[in-house]
């Protein structure tokens, strides 16, 4: 009758039902409190940061997100208590969101969703229970806590750079490691008695945090094995002119940062490609009528 009381969980996810129910009616909600990084960076609407994780884009993302939060969010603030478990929470949320932040503050981008929150969540639980599987909806069987944890990063990191599913796998990502790094740092001895496993898992997130800072915007994880990436189409929803800006945008901070040398053959391709047709704009000369052609 004296256990520890996991109302904390059970809160957070009716109040991300409601506000993710008003999003769903409302786009003005939706807009106003969405991930944007123009919003945040320009505007300064730094609650987003935050506000961002209580919309979701339907019903199906929503439950998924609350059934995952409900199963393993109960084990962490049973162990560690609401506190510790709303700092991890909201630290993975923001965390996830700033790494997002970094990724796409050249783009015009909106993203939405707990799952950063929920990552971090996951990750923790993997720390202070080593010994528990991870088990699948639908799924007879379960597999190590750490092996999911490096199965999901890379995972993650993959769909980062094939853009797969309009998933904010970088949100993820960035939740994932905040989220293991504030449980370590609240149990330091749950990192020493699973030591090897808690290297592990940081290790691989951080090799690919280091791969992301060298390479923010579209080196597709294919480029590892040598075969040249085959163009994608440019959404519909976003201007070919703008994009291409974009990408030369970062192209010139990779410059900046790490010399010519650090580009690679596509990356290369772009900037001549893009240099050639400013020339020709330059070169070109307006007719004398002033008539458009």
């Amino acid at each position: 009758m004296n256990e520890p009381s996991t109302l904390c969980t059970t809160l957070l996810i009716v109040v991300t039902g409601v506000w993710s129910y008003l999003g769903f009616q409302s786009r003005a909600v939706e807009e106003k409190y969405i991930f944007h990084p123009q919003s945040i960076l320009a505007d300064k609407e730094y609650y987003r940061l935050v506000t961002s994780a209580f919309l979701h884009a339907d019903w199906r993302h929503l439950i998924f997100n609350m059934i995952s939060l409900y199963l393993f969010g109960r084990g962490v603030e049973f162990a560690l208590g609401a506190a510790q478990f709303l700092l991890i929470y909201f630290g993975a949320v923001v965390g996830g969101d700033l790494l997002s932040l970094y990724v796409h503050r050249h783009h015009e981008y909106r993203s939405y969703g707990a799952s950063g929150g929920v990552c971090g969540i996951i990750f923790a639980y993997i720390l202070l229970f080593p010994g528990a599987g991870v088990g699948f909806f639908f799924v007879p069987f379960s597999i190590p806590g750490w092996l999911y944890a490096i199965g999901f990063m890379a995972y993650s990191f993959y769909g980062m750079k094939e853009n797969r599913g309009n998933i904010g796998h970088d949100a993820h990502l960035g939740g994932a490691i905040i989220g293991l790094m504030i449980a370590a740092a609240l149990h330091p001895d749950s990192a020493r008695d699973n030591l090897r496993v808690f290297l592990i898992v940081l290790s691989a997130a951080l090799l690919l945090l280091v791969y992301q800072w060298f390479n923010p915007l579209f080196l597709p994880a294919i480029s590892f094995f040598g075969r040249r990436p085959a163009r994608k189409a440019r959404p519909a929803s976003r201007a070919g002119y703008k994009q291409q800006r974009m990408e030369v945008d970062v192209i010139l901070e990779k410059i900046a940062r790490n010399g010519m040398e650090s580009l690679t053959p596509e990356e290369k391709s772009l900037l001549g490609e893009v240099s050639a047709k400013a020339q020709r704009q330059g070169e070109s000369k307006k007719p004398d009528s002033g008539l458009a052609i």
